[in-house]
């Protein structure tokens, strides 16, 4: 696919960045260095007639993106998640990237499920009407099985989109690759690992399965949540390029004159939508990473419906009990254990004083918890943190990133049905519940017990590692390949796997 019409692309692409603005905006949100911005404007300001116009109503960035295409509107979406890369200003702009974009006609959508499901629609689905959604990847129909008469949303690619986009992210490689050739001061910026992170994306997005199998998956961790429900996956109708969930009747929860004609208590909703978001993140490790309020509905029963799956964020069990110290540390004002667990996790350099960031800390928080409860925000609060942290040497963590970027879209949502919320006191009780779960005498002993099982698989072998890690420490070394290390580790590994087992026969 490489050749001279990524070129072609990336002048135009130029162009249209420079017709609309853009250019400045996006130069000035990278920082980017001056070689790179006379390279940009060299491409950009010449061809500047073939650009697209765009809509001049829209902020330039979202102009641009928007008029280039459904590429550069999903890459504008992900960069919204890393603010990292890209800076606050920017994020926030591209956030409201909305994905309205032309359908296509309803007939191809009837051809590509017959392709995929091997069946006429007509045997399908008695019913199934025009696009209600089109978004950039794919658009949404509404019918009725034929099988059970039950109400589904039908989601279907546009048709040629995997090829469309490989051309394009293709374009983006080759202008990551100016970037690194042209203006070295810019690898800080890391253009191929961003555009790495944007192909990764499309390529689980492309796939209809992957995302029915997140659905499937947030669907059995959340199961036992109450006021909170998913439609379900309906695995005979889904295949690669379809997928067909349970229709999610109920009210969309920006509609606030709606909730409150149907009589729902939007000051309830406001704490259920922090307290779920939080709570899957630290419970499960596994959350929904876009829940804005196009995405999220109110049930005739009160329950909040959550749908659209294609991006879904996911923490270890480490990252997760860090987390939640550093978050329950800034709830109790401790600033001295927030900066003790930032080193114990190695997110700080061990040759900063730990003293000094824990002053730096204080600065975050104290003027943040002296503000009205309807100013206090944990997403600006982790914004500001990440810069403390940074300037101490911390290294980015994209998965915190999403974390935080998620933690602000929730928030906006809360706030906009409640702008009194208090969101420290809404997240209290669910940091400390998971702290009194995760972290202590409980959470260690099952920790020993999951090292003990592990251990038990690979016990066997320790005896023959062992021996082996002498007979190399008594031959002579080639050079040597740190031949202590083979000792230390096996007989690390041993003591781990007896003081484990010590333990469970002592519980």
């Amino acid at each position: 696919m490489r050749g001279p019409h990524n070129i072609l692309r990336l002048v135009r692409t130029g162009a249209t960045l420079e017709r609309t603005g853009a250019m400045a905006v996006v130069l000035d949100a990278f920082e980017a260095p001056r070689p790179l911005r006379v390279v940009a404007r060299v491409i950009g300001w010449p061809f500047m007639w073939l650009g697209y116009k765009g809509d001049p109503a829209m902020p330039p960035a979202t102009r641009a993106l928007t008029a280039l295409g459904p590429a550069y509107i999903k890459f504008g979406q992900v960069l919204s998640t890393r603010p990292d890369v890209v800076g606050l200003e920017l994020a926030d702009q591209l956030r409201v990237l909305q994905d309205k974009l032309p359908p296509f006609p309803a007939a191809e959508a009837r051809a590509e499920i017959e392709r995929e499901l091997g069946q006429p629609v007509e045997e399908l689905f008695t019913e199934f009407s025009e696009p209600i959604a089109a978004a950039s990847i794919a658009q949404v129909h509404r019918a009725r099985t034929a099988e059970t008469g039950q109400d589904v949303a039908v989601k279907v690619l546009r048709p040629g989109i995997e090829r469309a986009f490989r051309k394009d992210i293709d374009a983006f490689y080759l202008a990551a690759r100016i970037v690194e050739l042209f203006a070295p001061g810019a690898r800080r910026l890391r253009p191929i690992e961003v555009v790495t992170h944007f192909d990764g994306v499309v390529q689980g997005e492309l796939d209809l399965r992957l995302e029915s199998a997140a659905a499937s998956e947030y669907a059995a961790n959340t199961d036992g949540d109450a006021g909170f429900a998913l439609p379900p996956v309906m695995w005979s109708l889904s295949s690669r390029r379809v997928m067909t969930l349970g229709w999610a009747d109920g009210i969309p929860l920006g509609d606030n004159a709606a909730l409150d004609a149907a009589g729902h208590d939007r000051v309830r909703l406001s704490e259920r939508v922090l307290e779920l978001f939080l709570s899957h993140a630290l419970r499960d490790g596994y959350f929904h990473a876009d829940m804005h309020q196009g995405n999220l509905k109110v049930a005739p029963n009160g329950d909040i419906i959550a749908y659209d799956f294609g991006i879904m964020g996911h923490i270890d069990q480490y990252t997760r009990r860090v987390y939640a110290e550093i978050l329950f540390g800034f709830i109790r004002r401790d600033y001295k254990r927030v900066a003790e667990v930032h080193f114990e996790a190695g997110y700080v350099p061990a040759d900063r004083d730990v003293d000094e960031f824990a002053r730096a800390l204080r600065a975050v928080g104290e003027p943040i918890f002296g503000m009205d409860a309807n100013r206090i925000s944990m997403g600006r609060l982790l914004s500001y943190l990440f810069e403390v942290t940074e300037r101490f040497g911390m290294q980015t963590r994209t998965e915190l990133i999403l974390l935080q970027r998620t933690m602000v879209v929730v928030e906006g949502v809360s706030r906009s049905l409640n702008p009194n919320v208090n969101i420290w006191e809404v997240a209290r009780p669910v940091v400390g519940d998971y702290i009194k779960v995760s972290i202590g005498p409980r959470a260690t002993l099952g920790d020993l017990a999951s090292t003990a099982r592990v251990m038990a698989r690979f016990g066997p072998r320790l005896p023959q590692l062992v021996e082996n890690a002498l007979i190399r420490q008594a031959t002579p070394p080639e050079p040597p390949r740190g031949n202590g290390w083979g000792i230390a580790l096996a007989a690390g590994l041993a003591g781990v796997a007896l003081g484990a087992l010590a333990v469970m026969a002592l519980g």
